[in-house]
Parts: structure tokens; C-alpha cells; sequence
């Protein structure tokens, strides 16, 4: 196999795994408020299509990273108001919220269809540490964006296991009826985690765009927030197992294009659609093989997906 393939390839699926891993993250959090939010994909297009079109018109890139992320928070508020104080169903809430975000990111998308965004990030080399091969060019040789993943995927784990706030919330995940005896406020805890869940899938979608550098409507995402989704099934909730879930989901989407050119020397034929789908064929896979697991074996907070009823504690 060509070293360079291997090196670009691994490479790439850094750049690949941060939108998964953003996106996951940001999930992970709304999950441990008790919260399925499915409406990840919605938010993720929101998100792309609001960072391309101010990055389009400002030329700006972290301002258009920043409102693409807020965007995504705002509409999460949408998921948020209708499960936590409607306690509307979750995952129909979810399921119309990714309908919802995907025709409203075409219709405001149209403008800029195909069109390319004035600047992209510029990744940030560390020296001789970007010369050590393999590693340097997929560790050392990235944007920041890439960086700032792995510090909020740490940083993540410090608040859940470090933290008052962080304990707070894995208790409303738990129980919210013990949490709310205990003077927590499970709405607020619920809101604000369900929104930095937003913000997170936000920035993720914007990362898409910024990252590719083109804005091509609702297939931007590529079914990447399902993907995210099945990650945190496939992570046990955890935000390190998120980061190296991610590289593997990463690798899967950008293994095809040096496998092509591996297989095209041999008389092994294998269709590019089949490698263009190994990355979805392995959420299947996790999913088969972790969908007999019991959640509270496998790390689900106990009332995920279950409303609070404070009368009926």
C-alpha cells in the first residue's frame, strides 16, 4: 500500500471525524439531561447552511462558524420547549424537528447552492512534530478546529465527573425526581444542556461547509448526524470513546478512495458504491450488536427519553 495514501488518508479522517464528534458530543449532552434529541441531522443543516451563507457574505469564517453554531442552539430550543415543557414525545419531537431543518436549510440554502465560501481554515503546523511519519501529518498538522474537538471532548469528561454542575446533571439523567427533591431545577438543567447539545451540532454542521467549502443543500451532511446518533449508543456515553468512535467512523468514509486504487491493481473487483457505504453499513453493524445490551448497562442515563412530571414523583 502507498505511504502517502495512508498518510493523507489518515489525515483526512481527523478532518472527517470532527463534525461526527462535535455532533455526538453535543448529543451525549442533551442525553445525560434525560433528552433524546433525534433531530441531530436538522440541526446540523441549520447550522451548515447559516455559516454559508454569512460566510458568503461577510468573508468571515469564525463569524460564520459562530452563527452557525447558534443557530443550531436556537433550534434546539424548539425540541427543547416541546419535550421538557410540552413533555411532548421525544423522539417524534426529534424525528420532526430533522424534517423541519432540512426543508427550512434547502429553502434558505437556495441562493448559495454550489456556490464556493470566500475562506476555509488554516490548519496549524507544529514544527518538526508535523515531520514524525504517519502521526505528524494526522496529529500535528491540522486546523484548529480539529484541536478545540479534543479539548471540548476532555473538557467534557472533567465537567460530567469533576464538576457540581456536571453532577447536577448526570442526576436529572438518573432520577429527576430525586434531583428535584434535592432543590435542582430539572427544566433548566434539561433546557440548557438540550441547547449546548444545539450549539455543538451547530458548529458541527458549520464545520461541514467550512471545512469542504461549498454549501450543496440538504445533501451537506450525508446522513452524518445519524451517524453521531449511533455514536453515542456505540461510545457507552462517553466522551473520549466519542473521539476514538469518531476516527473510526472518520477512517470509514475516507478508506474508499486508496482502497479503490488498491483493489484496481488486483483482479478483486469491488463495486465504489459498496466502499462508499462502509461507513453507514458500520453504524448498522454497532447497532445490531449493541441493540440487545440493556441502556443501563451500556451507560444510558436511567430516564433518557422520559419526561418529568414533578406531580408524579
Amino acid at each position: 500500500m502507498n505511504e502517502w495514501a495512508i498518510v493523507i488518508t489518515l489525515a483526512a479522517s481527523v478532518v472527517a471525524a470532527v463534525p461526527i464528534a462535535l455532533g455526538a458530543l453535543g448529543e451525549l449532552l442533551s442525553e445525560k439531561a434525560g433528552v433524546l434529541n433525534l433531530g441531530l441531522e436538522g440541526m446540523m443543516l441549520i447550522g451548515a447552511v447559516t455559516a454559508a451563507q454569512v460566510g458568503d457574505g461577510t468573508g468571515n469564517i469564525w463569524l460564520a462558524l459562530a452563527f452557525g453554531g447558534l443557530a443550531g442552539a436556537a433550534f434546539s430550543a424548539i425540541h427543547a420547549f416541546l419535550s421538557v415543557t410540552l413533555r411532548a414525545n421525544q423522539i417524534v419531537s426529534g424525528l420532526a424537528l430533522t424534517i423541519f431543518g432540512t426543508g427550512l436549510a434547502t429553502f434558505i440554502g437556495k441562493s448559495i447552492e454550489g456556490e464556493p465560501i470566500p475562506t476555509k481554515f488554516t490548519a496549524v503546523r507544529f514544527g518538526a512534530l508535523a515531520e514524525i511519519p504517519l502521526v505528524g501529518p494526522m496529529l500535528f498538522e491540522q486546523d484548529p478546529i480539529v484541536y478545540a474537538t479534543i479539548i471540548a471532548a476532555f473538557g467534557i469528561r472533567f465537567y460530567l465527573r469533576n464538576t457540581r454542575a456536571g453532577l447536577s446533571l448526570r442526576s436529572v439523567g438518573e432520577s429527576p425526581a430525586t434531583a428535584d427533591s434535592m432543590g435542582i431545577s430539572v427544566g433548566a438543567i434539561r433546557y440548557v444542556h438540550v441547547m449546548l447539545g444545539g450549539l455543538l451540532a451547530g458548529f458541527a454542521g458549520s464545520y461541514l461547509v467550512l471545512s469542504r467549502v461549498n454549501w450543496a443543500q440538504e445533501g451537506t451532511t450525508a446522513g452524518i448526524g445519524w451517524i453521531a446518533l449511533a455514536l453515542v449508543v456505540f461510545a457507552s456515553w462517553g466522551p473520549l470513546r466519542v473521539l476514538l468512535g469518531a476516527f473510526l467512523f472518520g477512517f470509514a468514509r475516507n478508506a474508499n478512495f486508496w482502497l479503490q486504487r488498491e483493489l484496481s491493481d488486483t483482479d478483486f473487483e469491488v463495486p465504489p458504491e459498496f466502499l462508499s457505504m462502509l461507513p453507514y453499513l458500520l453504524t448498522i453493524i454497532v447497532l445490531v450488536v449493541l441493540g440487545s445490551r440493556d441502556w443501563r448497562r451500556a451507560g444510558a442515563p436511567a430516564s433518557l427519553g422520559v419526561p418529568f412530571v414533578r406531580d408524579e414523583r
